[in-house]
């Protein structure tokens, strides 16, 4: 039996491995940890409330206090940390939180792993860091993947700080012997994602009626992992990963943004032909007043630094965990379609700031 800390476990992929993890290894004891800002939602988690082996924690990874306090009380033995600043415009715009988060954040979650851990003697024990792809920088068309010894160039503020955390990591480990894995996944997504990311912002906007941003001209190309293949992808490091290693986590799915756009845009239309109450629902949408949703597309100015070309070779991690994504990009993104028309009310919730005025109410 595992006793997990999920930090950021109210957050996109927290909230899918809280209940990846709940669902797959039903003995283990799951607390999750999140300070309900922005992207945080507690209704991520509703479906975990009433297991015995869930608990929530509101807090913050920058309370020594607190984190201390949880890993004695809950005898954890197992880090999974996902708490994070992950928007790169935000991070343009604003890249002190991505800094005191990121940074001051994973290493005041490292002292209190080392203090609880280390320094009571513990041998078993396992602190895993999530991190992105981008820390590796921007690669040119033929230019070949990132692997694990692909040097570190991150262009961003954002990728900036979680190389920062990478460091510090593996820092940990080589320094006092902290049982450390990092895994760099490409970008995501599927249930729960907030809606300023690219693929939940197409959907919504798309039923919305509302423009579909394209940056520059569209061309940027991304490898997209769908949410459950990760969580996956983790179980697997942290069940065979060797300690000290670094395991990339990738889809095999790169895809350039307008390419993502229109198979979106595609998708949906199918989806309002064959579905009739899809039009009584969403009234604004194009397929209503008789259009293509591609209609919609509109290029704006692209934004400061945008790296052109992530991929991931995740051949170490498939040669050495057996790890290989079950969704296709089409597959997957279908799933995630569904899932955002079966659950409305979430995002409008998110949307409408209903849930941030609950939150201020209640935390």
């Amino acid at each position: 039996m595992s006793r997990l800390l999920v930090t950021g476990g109210a957050g996109f992929i927290g909230a899918n491995f809280v209940h990846y993890w709940l669902e797959k290894y039903q003995d283990d004891r799951v607390v999750a940890l999140d300070a309900l800002t922005y992207a945080g939602n507690l209704v991520s988690l509703a479906n975990a409330e009433g297991n015995e082996n869930y608990r929530f924690v509101h807090g913050n990874i920058l309370d020594l206090d607190l984190l201390d306090g949880v890993l004695r009380e809950e005898k954890i033995d197992t880090i999974v940390h996902f708490a994070a600043e992950s928007h790169v415009d935000r991070s343009i715009h604003g890249p002190d939180a991505f800094i005191e988060t990121n940074v001051t954040g994973t290493h005041t979650l490292l002292k209190a792993a080392k203090s609880v851990w280390l320094d009571a003697g513990s041998s078993q024990h396992r602190f895993h860091h999530v991190s992105t792809d981008e820390v590796y920088g921007s690669l040119e068309s033929d230019d070949p993947p990132f692997t694990e010894t692909t040097p570190y160039a991150p262009n961003s503020p954002y990728s900036a700080s979680k190389a920062a955390s990478d460091h510090l990591v593996r820092a940990y480990h080589h320094t006092y012997g902290l049982q450390v894995t990092t895994s760099n996944c490409s970008n995501n997504y599927g249930p729960y994602q907030f809606p300023e990311k690219l693929i939940p912002l197409i959907v919504i906007n798309i039923l919305a009626g509302k423009a579909l941003p394209i940056y520059g001209d569209g061309l940027n190309i991304r490898d997209w992992l769908y949410v459950e293949d990760h969580c996956r992808g983790i179980d697997l490091v942290l069940k065979r990963g060797k300690v000290g290693e670094v395991y990339n986590i990738g889809g095999n799915n790169e895809w350039t943004n307008m390419d993502i756009v229109k198979l979106v845009c595609r998708l949906l239309d199918d989806s309002f032909a064959n579905d009739s109450q899809l039009a009584g629902r969403f009234p604004d949408s194009p397929a209503v007043q008789g259009k293509r949703a591609e209609s919609l597309l509109t290029f704006v100015k692209d934004r400061p630094g945008h790296d052109r070309r992530y991929a991931i070779d995740a051949t170490k991690t498939r040669n050495e965990l057996s790890y290989e994504p079950k969704e296709s990009f089409e597959t997957g993104i279908r799933k995630t379609i569904s899932w955002m028309l079966d659950n409305e009310p979430w995002w409008r919730g998110v949307m409408d700031g209903s849930y941030r005025e609950w939150i201020d109410r209640n935390y």
